[in-house]
């Protein structure tokens, strides 16, 4: 096993736009309100979040300009109601845009965006924190790294919508799920265990994608590979992954799609864990 390292998915972004774009110029009127797996969306509102997520990086990051809560953030809960806040507003808005606005203007903003992240240097602080990782303090390579699974995600739920083939190349999955799984040190925080027990998380795809949760000391960390003997496993296909840790697959659901070997009660928490503010 080893540490986690930085991930740089700073060149990502540009050919995931690209694809987006491709995406969504393929759509037909029947398409655009065809339901996904977030919640009450349809491929519009998903589309509309993407449009509204660009704006605000933009605004923020690249231009310092801030939007004060509308309440103190004090809790996890807080910020997680702050976000639904402005993300429900930002789709409600776009319900007065056409789809071919709405792609228009993704073209631009997405080319916009994937430039303003190409210039963000790795190791500078982060505006926000990462709060689904547990992060207080987060680097600008974790930001800019949520930022790319934020973008993926959204883009896989409108393929699963339309019945398109997903984005499940190496290229795309293995840095997604090397910053996702970093949501397991939160996951398992009040999880009580004795030092070095290790719980496997194993996707089956292409190459080596493995990681273990490690009890150590007070808390747990989070580290590729696995050992020879861990105390429980949790192994499952790319697609059940990533719609387990984009809240896209319940507890129910996901016991039956994954393998646990080992302490079921210790693989449970898995089945929880979130790569989102959820």
């Amino acid at each position: 096993m080893e540490p986690l390292t930085p991930v740089d998915t700073r060149e990502l972004f540009a050919p995931l736009h690209a694809e987006l774009i491709g995406l969504l110029r393929g759509l037909d009127n029947a398409d655009w309100e065809r339901p996904t797996v977030a919640g009450a969306w349809r491929v519009r509102h998903v589309a509309a979040h993407l449009l509204d997520g660009d704006l605000r990086k933009l605004s923020a990051g690249r231009d310092g300009h801030q939007m004060p809560p509308d309440g103190p953030l004090s809790s996890f809960a807080d910020v997680v109601g702050f976000i639904d806040r402005l993300n429900a507003s930002g789709v409600d808005f776009a319900r007065r845009l056409s789809p071919r606005i709405i792609t228009d203007l993704l073209e631009v903003t997405g080319r916009w965006v994937s430039e303003h992240v190409a210039a963000l240097p790795l190791h500078a602080d982060a505006l926000y924190p990462v709060a689904w990782a547990g992060e207080e303090r987060s680097e600008s390579w974790m930001d800019t790294g949520r930022e790319y699974t934020e973008r993926w995600h959204h883009q896989m739920q409108i393929l699963d919508a339309v019945g398109a083939p997903g984005l499940l190349q190496r290229c795309w999955l293995h840095p997604l799920l090397d910053l996702s799984v970093r949501a397991f040190r939160r996951t398992y925080q009040d999880v009580a265990a004795d030092p070095g027990t290790t719980v496997v998380f194993e996707v089956e795809a292409e190459g080596e994608n493995t990681w273990s949760v490690v009890r150590e000391g007070a808390g747990w960390d989070v580290l590729r590979g696995a050992p020879a003997d861990p105390a429980a496993r949790v192994r499952m296909d790319a697609d059940t992954a990533w719609r387990l840790l984009y809240n896209a697959l319940p507890p129910d659901e996901a016991r039956a799609r994954v393998t646990i070997t080992g302490d079921p009660a210790l693989a449970e928490p898995m089945l929880r864990a979130r790569s989102v503010m959820v």
